[in-house]
């Protein structure tokens, strides 16, 4: 097993210096290693900052809570009111229902309640700060029929954190810490609890660090929404010419170094090739889902596409004559957002590819030209603009 180990590290290794030391690419792959290393480390004291502030805020929260526990509360029956309205939404599909008076302490409760939501709400009123006795008035239906004021609504909820899509920062850390003790287990390990506790531990490290739910990180069931992008930029031109250059997606090749051809296919078709991993080719077919001259383009790949994404341009004319772009791009790459962080490694990172695609644009409207990977590209030689049958 050891040699097995062994062997194949080394082969990595080879695998790494073969990529780095490549004589005609391998000073720019360099320098991206470089500039990830750099962009992990300040996000790395950004993410031990935000848990150092997350665990102090938690620590102070648990404190209060311990020490209104130990004392009795008194609060004033307009701030105590406040309160207990506020727990009802949490508790209650129908809190607009419920009636609540509070003299001294004592709250009151009238109106109508489901018969299953009763007993925790009076649980959850009685648990409130400052609350020292709960009456209950209320008239119990055991089910909303023929109720009125019981129709529609919806209870919200609590979900644990754990389960939300977004963790607190100190979760985080308590999670990444775990999967990496998990995932350093499963490499000292023998026959096949090794490779699975190597596979536990990355997926709730990667969980950790990525913040995304595992849907996303894998790309399964999430649609076009493993990765969201959302870019910003004004540049001083009428709106017009800058409408006139981005609704012509045959020429977004000529400045836009990730892709390597758009072509029309239909009315509102087109095929996109872009550049993947190492150089290869990654295509999709897309349609346009809507076409407002001067102000949005949108549109989305097809079903069952390599890469499954949808994208929106607005555009927003200044008082000043120029333009506001807003770019938003959703998309879900092969192995999800985990494939997204490998291919950013290998220098595929679409991120930062819309961040140098946008100055080019910039430059591009704003001086007539711009330097791209193909050579320098004049707006003067891009082709006029064709309007696409949105469906």
């Amino acid at each position: 097993m050891t040699n097995h180990r062994g062997t194949i590290a080394g082969m990595l290794a080879g695998a790494g210096l073969m990529y780095l030391l490549d004589p005609d690419r391998g000073a720019r792959r360099r320098a991206l290693v470089r500039d990830q290393a750099t962009r992990a480390r300040h996000r790395l004291a950004e993410g031990a900052e935000a848990t150092g502030r997350d665990l102090r805020n938690r620590a102070r929260g648990t404190a209060a809570g311990l020490r209104s526990r130990l004392r009795r509360e008194t609060a004033d029956d307009e701030i105590l009111h406040e309160r207990v309205r506020s727990a009802l939404g949490r508790v209650v599909s129908h809190p607009g229902a419920i009636e609540v008076s509070v003299a001294d302490g004592l709250v009151t409760l009238q109106g109508q309640v489901l018969a299953q939501e009763l007993d925790e709400l009076l649980k959850t009123v009685r648990g409130v700060r400052g609350v020292s006795e709960v009456r209950n008035e209320l008239t119990v239906s055991p089910s909303p029929q023929g109720v009125p004021s019981l129709q529609g609504g919806r209870r919200r909820a609590s979900r644990a954190e754990l389960a939300r899509e977004s963790w607190a920062p100190a979760t985080r850390a308590l999670v990444g810490s775990l999967g990496g003790a998990v995932a350093y287990r499963g490499l000292r390990s023998e026959g096949l609890a090794g490779p699975l506790l190597v596979a536990i531990g990355g997926v709730l490290l990667a969980r950790a660090l990525s913040n995304r739910p595992a849907r996303r990180l894998a790309g399964i069931g999430a649609g076009r929404r493993a990765i969201d992008i959302h870019k910003a930029i004004h540049v001083a031109a009428p709106v017009e010419r800058v409408w006139e250059l981005w609704s012509n997606f045959e020429s977004w090749p000529r400045f836009m170094a990730h892709l390597k051809e758009v072509r029309r296919t239909g009315e509102s078709r087109s095929h996109w090739v872009a550049v993947g991993p190492g150089g290869t080719s990654v295509e999709w077919d897309a349609v346009t889902t809507q076409w407002i001259p001067n102000e949005v383009i949108a549109w989305k790949s097809v079903e069952g596409s390599t890469v499954e994404n949808s994208g929106r341009v607005n555009f927003t004319r200044d008082e000043r004559g120029g333009t506001l772009i807003e770019v938003r791009l959703s998309y879900n790459p092969p192995a999800g957002a985990l494939g997204h962080a490998v291919a950013s490694l290998f220098g595929v990172d679409p991120e930062r590819a819309m961040d140098e695609d946008m100055l080019r644009l910039k430059s591009l409207l704003e001086e007539g030209k711009a330097t791209a990977d193909r050579g320098q590209v004049r707006l003067e030689d891009l082709p006029a603009t064709q309007a696409p049958r949105v469906f």
